[in-house]
């Protein structure tokens, strides 16, 4: 679904940083353009449309799902929204980009998963990570053996952010929390390279209103043995660095949720350092998964499939469970 030029429209669903930050990356992408912004307000829809020179705005995601001048919709609300905004695009024909984590628990996964499987559209995870250049030349090292046998992955990520329960990172009606904001990406990168999780263990610590994890340490491990020691943390910077150990060497990454380079130490060879720069701010290399998979006329990506958004989810949903985090979207 696209203009006859080959140009492929997007809508954008949300006004905040995040997405103001995919709008950067998506300008430097060919045959894309923003016609479409929809919010939960008038007023934002247009102070966002505004700004970005966008034609058609409108108030709430049925709106902008029935533009007839949108292909694709990106996702950009808080989480708890992911999962009906998704539904109202794919129900009007609308490919989706959905941010991460897809949803809030494995049930909403699901069911966007079963609604895009029936309308034919193409739906995928926002999980910017796997896009990069740096990742995709890491996956095909680890692949191709230049670190041995992978025995272990350690990824963390973590910020100090002050508590206000109001705001998004804290509040539970959000989202709020550690592990859905931060924690998702160890966990994906750990599904990406270990495949199939058992979570061995889990622990954490709340913040101080009860509902929401301020920080979690995770251990999963795949049916052969590799582990994946995994922490996010809204309490406390942590290094935020990744490392993958194999065999015969590692594989070192600082700002590894969307790198532009990483250290290689093969056993007995110097270090070799590898740089990848964005052309953007990285969000471009994800818009440029969508057209490709679109114009291919394919409704998941290989490099990011439902199955594996399913996956990150199912851990996601078991970590919450040992820990105590309930959100309201559980009820449902």
């Amino acid at each position: 679904m696209t203009t006859d030029s080959g140009v492929l429209r997007w809508g954008v669903l949300g006004t905040g940083g995040i997405a103001t930050a995919f709008l950067e990356g998506l300008s430097v992408v060919g045959g894309a353009r923003v016609t479409a912004v929809g919010s939960r307000s008038e007023e934002s829809a247009a102070r966002f449309a505004d700004t970005w020179a966008v034609p058609n705005r409108h108030v709430g995601a049925e709106a902008l799902a029935a533009d007839p001048e949108v292909d694709v919709v990106y996702v950009a609300t808080p989480h708890p929204a992911h999962h009906a905004g998704t539904l109202a695009c794919l129900a009007a024909g609308k490919h989706v980009l959905c941010e991460k984590p897809l949803a809030m628990n494995v049930r909403e996964v699901t069911e966007m998963v079963e609604a895009a499987r029936r309308s034919g559209c193409f739906l995928m995870e926002a999980m910017w990570t796997r896009f990069a250049p740096a990742s995709r030349r890491i996956s095909h090292l680890v692949a191709d053996g230049a670190i041995g046998e992978l025995r272990l992955l350690t990824a963390n990520f973590g910020n100090a952010v002050p508590y206000d329960p109001a705001s998004r990172l804290w509040a539970p009606e959000l989202g709020g929390g550690a592990l859905l904001d931060l924690g998702v990406y160890p966990v994906a990168l750990a599904s990406h390279f270990l495949g199939d999780l058992t979570v061995v263990g889990a622990s954490g610590r709340l913040a101080p209103n009860g509902a929401v994890d301020a920080q979690t340490t995770v251990l999963v491990e795949n049916g052969e043995g590799v582990s994946g020691l995994l922490a996010c943390s809204l309490d406390a910077p942590l290094p935020n660095r990744a490392v993958l150990i194999g065999t015969r060497g590692r594989i070192e990454l600082e700002r590894w949720w969307c790198p532009t380079d990483f250290v290689l130490h093969r056993d007995g060879r110097d270090p070799e350092a590898y740089a990848f720069p964005h052309r953007a701010n990285g969000y471009e290399h994800e818009a440029e998964e969508v057209a490709r998979c679109v114009a291919a006329g394919l409704q998941e990506s290989p490099l990011m499939p439902w199955e594996e958004s399913l996956r990150v989810m199912r851990v996601m949903d078991e970590v919450r469970e040992r820990l105590g985090v309930v959100y309201p979207a559980d009820a449902a």
